[in-house]
């Protein structure tokens, strides 16, 4: 069974940078393509970055050209570099498969990071 071990949250400022590390366990993380996710207060969860299994990368837009996702197939990580943070990108961030691989081999969710963004 899949593993996700989120961690690198914590407070920063606005216009602070974070980056965050999902270590990955229990599959063969190359064939898969991984996603970053958040959940803000009251709010239901969001795909915020997207890595292929070849490299390919997608973000929401309220992050492009701040937000970074990469991975290292040699450690079983994927990252998530965060730049120029801002209050509303606070949240509960999470990795795991894209929404069919979530659906179809049943990954479970980690325990996630929180993210706060505040002076």
């Amino acid at each position: 069974q899949v593993q996700l071990v989120e961690s690198g949250g914590g407070l920063v400022q606005p216009g602070g940078s974070l980056r965050l590390s999902c270590a990955v366990s229990g599959i063969i993380f190359s064939s898969y393509a991984m996603v970053w996710y958040r959940q803000a207060p009251g709010k239901q969860r969001e795909l915020v970055a997207v890595i292929s299994a070849s490299g390919s990368t997608n973000y929401t837009d309220s992050v492009k050209g701040r937000f970074t996702i990469s991975r290292d197939n040699a450690k079983n990580t994927v990252y998530l570099q965060m730049n120029n943070l801002k209050p509303e990108d606070t949240a509960v961030y999470y990795c795991n498969g894209n929404l069919a691989t979530i659906l179809v081999r049943k990954w479970s969710w980690g325990q996630g990071t929180q993210v706060t963004v505040s002076s």
